[in-house]
This record gives structure tokens, C-alpha cells and sequence, in this order.
């Protein structure tokens, strides 16, 4: 099993698009023993399904997002994960505030998995919170996040491949 988790701010737009692609993309790349999991750093949302506007993008790309509720992450969580993915640089310094040594390199921005932009400085790397924008700014979001998926999957093949073989 190799588990990852995409991390925004609330887990109503970018965290869930993310799992979401990723989750497809896995499945279709035959990785089974991929899971993947989302959450926000706030809890502000707690509870509540994916914006609208998230949604909209997602049902489109023929994705049903209506099992997502919206759930806070927690420290403890980073024993178990393989990779956790920051939509954003200031997600990206929270989780690290909450890793111990050993957990900080599990943490990755999600945008270094996009061979188009990976060159670019660590702080160029995130991708904006599109809840305070409109339509567009959804999928400028989507874009960015789809452009990563598979270098995930690439990483995550590895990964658990590597992790399978030395069992």
C-alpha cells in the first residue's frame, strides 16, 4: 500500500480536484495498491462537500465528487502516508511546522511532480487558492493540477515498487 494525501487550505477545491485526478489516474495506470486521501489544513470547512465550482470542473472530466466531505488534516497522519502533496507553499510550510525530521521528506509541493515548471524556485511552485475567484481561476487550478498528475504516478509507481521489491 502506498498512501498519499493532497493538502489545501479548507479540502473543498484544490485538495479534492487533486486526490480526485490522481486517485483516476492511478487506477487507470493499474497502480491498486495506491490510496489516496485528501485534506485542508484549516477545519473551517469540516464537513462540507466540494465547491460548486470544483465540482463543475470535475463532473466534466467525468468525476463524481459527491462522496467528499471536507476534513481537517492531522500530524499523526504523516506516520503513515508515503507522500503528501501541498497545493500551495504556505500548505507546504504547515506540514513541514508539523513533520518531525523524518517526516519532512515525505512533503512535497505538488507542482514539482510538473516537468514544465519543477525547474522553477520553490515559492513559484503553488498554485493559488481559487475559492476567492471565479470560474476561470478553477481551471487555471485544474491545469496546474493536471499537468502534475503524472509525474505523481511515475513517483508513486516507483516508489511503491521499490518499497514491494525490497520485502
Amino acid at each position: 500500500m502506498y498512501r498519499i494525501i493532497t493538502v489545501c487550505t479548507g479540502n473543498i477545491c484544490r485538495s479534492p480536484m487533486a486526490a480526485y485526478l490522481i486517485r483516476r489516474a492511478a487506477r487507470e495506470a493499474g497502480l491498486d495498491g495506491v490510496v489516496v486521501s485528501s485534506a485542508g489544513i484549516s477545519d473551517e470547512e469540516r464537513g462540507n462537500p466540494v465547491d460548486p465550482r470544483a465540482r463543475t470542473v470535475l463532473v466534466r472530466e467525468g468525476i463524481d465528487p459527491s462522496d467528499h466531505s471536507a476534513r481537517q488534516f492531522e500530524a499523526a497522519e504523516l506516520a503513515d502516508a508515503d507522500l503528501v502533496l501541498a497545493l500551495d507553499v504556505d500548505h507546504d510550510r504547515a506540514l513541514r511546522r508539523m513533520a518531525d525530521e523524518a517526516q519532512t521528506g515525505k512533503i512535497r509541493l505538488l507542482r514539482e511532480f510538473d516537468p514544465a515548471v519543477a525547474h522553477r524556485e520553490h515559492d513559484d511552485l503553488g498554485i493559488y487558492d481559487p475559492w476567492y475567484g471565479d470560474p476561470g481561476d478553477f481551471e487555471a487550478a485544474y491545469e496546474m493540477i493536471r499537468a502534475a498528475v503524472p509525474g505523481v504516478i511515475e513517483f508513486a509507481a516507483q516508489q511503491s515498487g521499490s518499497r514491494s521489491g525490497a520485502a
